[in-house]
């Protein structure tokens, strides 16, 4: 018999650890005991167990793991031992890579330039605005439901207690998955100030007081995120206008509210403002997220409509204007007046204060710095993850592209794939989509064929009475292998990991069809979608095989 501890990072209370605590008793010759307030896993085993099996059994619960020595040092390991890796940024990308390299046997000097490190998910983005959507859809669910014999009630909001308990739960989650990191981690230095590039090898960076300090690494890596991109407007600038930043604290519902912009934080927070009662106008260059198939923007515009949103499609403003009460945005279509303008026409990678030009790093249009799937710069020993790179603009993204960076800078070989990437707007109903169109498909010289569902198909989106949205799988004609997979339905975004997985194991139209499904679920509609390529489903009984 041997013991061993191991450090946990990442619990949040007692249920953590009894989750940690299953997961290592589950493994064959293991007994374990995990404390939540020591943050830390003490272990007996008999016979021989891999250590590696162990950290990663406390992993897959969503917890970070160390192994420690008899000291209480961290265990170094991997082909990092020696190495100094400066990291730019403490956002998921960031965190994920620090994490990983200290696992690695590398010291990390991470340098963040606010006030408030975790980025934007946990701070401004992902986190408050789904429980700001949540909040939002309570409200109007009351107020807007089919159930007969349930009165309907329209709430007494109270926007400042909702906006406090939204940042409360940011508090802790940033505390939780980030500051107590910092907290319990030694191989992790924090440095405060902004960074920029001295040469390929140092950066300087520039404290709050204005005094300026060197940081010399053998690998950088650049992870600092975007920030609302503010289109250039005559008259915009200097107006009180929101970006999503400012949305998601108001403390108060805008009687009108005017939304530049049609792409996916522009669209959840219109819906979730109508949810609220506020009036909504959205104004959309060309149509509601354009670089999804049509389908997509033409059932979220009717959807939106049908909750009194007006939409205006094809327009543009070229002056705004505001008289301390209202704003008034002069367009191809006509004027539109609203209390409040929100604009959310993309994000912009936070790049310019970096110096890149003095070490010759590459970016594309936007300012985005250009990664391979190795999340290699084009200079050697600096990488970059995250929404500052030209990979997709997603938190999960950055996080897998994160770890990835750091163990090709301990000396791995590992690339990141991004051929099988789900991805959810959280309007309701949702849009998830997964691997590639039929035009995609085409393009890439693929000879495939789609088959659409319509919700009215799927007995839980009737037994719901929300048939709005449908589901579309995208296969190879020859041999049936699923390659893409696009819905619009309430709760999507639960139904198109299934998709992925689907598609991630090669599965064939006929293999997913031919899969038990729970009846009633929304995700049925998966398999009889799949069924429509060879049957007609108004032909099938409730719930056939």
């Amino acid at each position: 018999m041997s013991t061993l501890n191991i450090q946990i990072t990442g619990m949040t209370c007692d249920h953590c650890a009894k989750s940690a605590e299953d997961a290592l008793n589950e493994l064959k010759g293991v007994n374990a005991t995990v404390s939540f307030s020591e943050g830390m896993a003490k272990i007996e085993t008999q016979g021989s167990v891999d250590n590696n099996q162990l950290l990663k059994a406390v992993e897959s619960k969503g917890y970070h793991a160390s192994l420690l020595n008899d000291d209480g040092s961290v265990t170094k390991g991997g082909n990092g031992s020696g190495l100094h890796i400066a990291i730019v940024g403490t956002g998921s990308g960031a965190f994920a890579a620090a994490i990983k390299a200290v696992e690695q046997g590398a010291t990390v000097t991470i340098i963040e330039g606010s006030e408030t490190i975790g980025g934007t998910c946990v701070n401004v983005g992902c986190v408050p605005s789904k429980i700001f959507i949540r909040g939002a859809n309570i409200a109007h669910l009351q107020g807007h439901h089919g159930i007969e014999g349930v009165p309907f009630n329209t709430p007494n909001l109270d926007r400042k207690a909702m906006v406090a308990q939204q940042q409360e739960w940011v508090d802790k989650l940033r505390y939780a998955k980030y500051e107590s990191i910092l907290d319990s981690n030694p191989g992790i230095n924090l440095v405060r100030g902004m960074a920029r590039f001295k040469d390929a090898s140092t950066l300087i960076v520039t404290k709050t007081d204005g005094s300026e300090k060197d940081i010399k690494a053998d690998r950088i890596l650049l992870a600092v995120g975007a920030s609302a991109s503010i289109p250039d407007i005559n008259g915009l600038k200097g107006t009180p206008f929101w970006t999503s930043t400012e949305a998601l604290i108001a403390e108060s519902v805008p009687q009108h509210l005017i939304v530049l912009g049609a792409s996916v934080v522009a669209l959840e927070l219109a819906q979730a403002f109508r949810h609220l009662g506020a009036k909504v106008t959205i104004l959309a260059r060309s149509t509601l997220l354009s670089k999804e198939i049509s389908q997509i923007g033409d059932g979220l515009t009717a959807a939106f409509e049908d909750e009194g949103i007006k939409v205006m499609l094809n327009t543009s403003s070229d002056l705004v204007q505001h008289d301390e009460k209202k704003f008034i945005l002069q367009t191809n279509n006509g004027d539109v007046v609203g209390d409040q303008l929100l604009v959310a026409t993309g994000r912009a990678p936070n790049t310019a204060a970096l110096n890149l030009d003095e070490v010759g790093v590459k970016t594309d249009k936007r300012g985005g710095i250009i990664v391979d799937d190795h999340m290699r710069t084009n200079v050697e020993n600096i990488y970059a993850a995250g929404d500052c790179t030209n990979q997709p603009q997603f938190v999960y993204v950055a996080a897998a592209a994160g770890t990835r960076a750091a163990r090709n800078m301990t000396g791995d070989d590992v690339a990141i794939d991004l051929s099988v990437m789900p991805a959810v707007v959280f309007t309701d109903p949702q849009v998830g989509t997964v691997g590639l169109t039929e035009q995609q498909a085409s393009d890439q010289g693929l000879d495939v064929e789609s088959r659409t569902l319509d919700l009215e198909n799927v007995p839980r989106a009737l037994a719901n009475m929300d048939t709005r949205g449908f589901i579309r799988l995208v296969a190879e004609k020859d041999s049936g292998r699923i390659v893409g997979c696009q819905v619009l339905a309430h709760e999507g975004g639960e139904i198109i990991q299934t998709a992925a997985l689907a598609i991630r194991n090669k599965m064939s139209i006929e293999e997913l069809a031919d899969q038990l499904f729970p009846y009633l679920t929304m995700v049925e509609g998966l398999k009889l979608c799949a069924q429509t390529f060879n049957k007609d489903v108004k032909q099938l009984s409730c719930c056939a095989g």
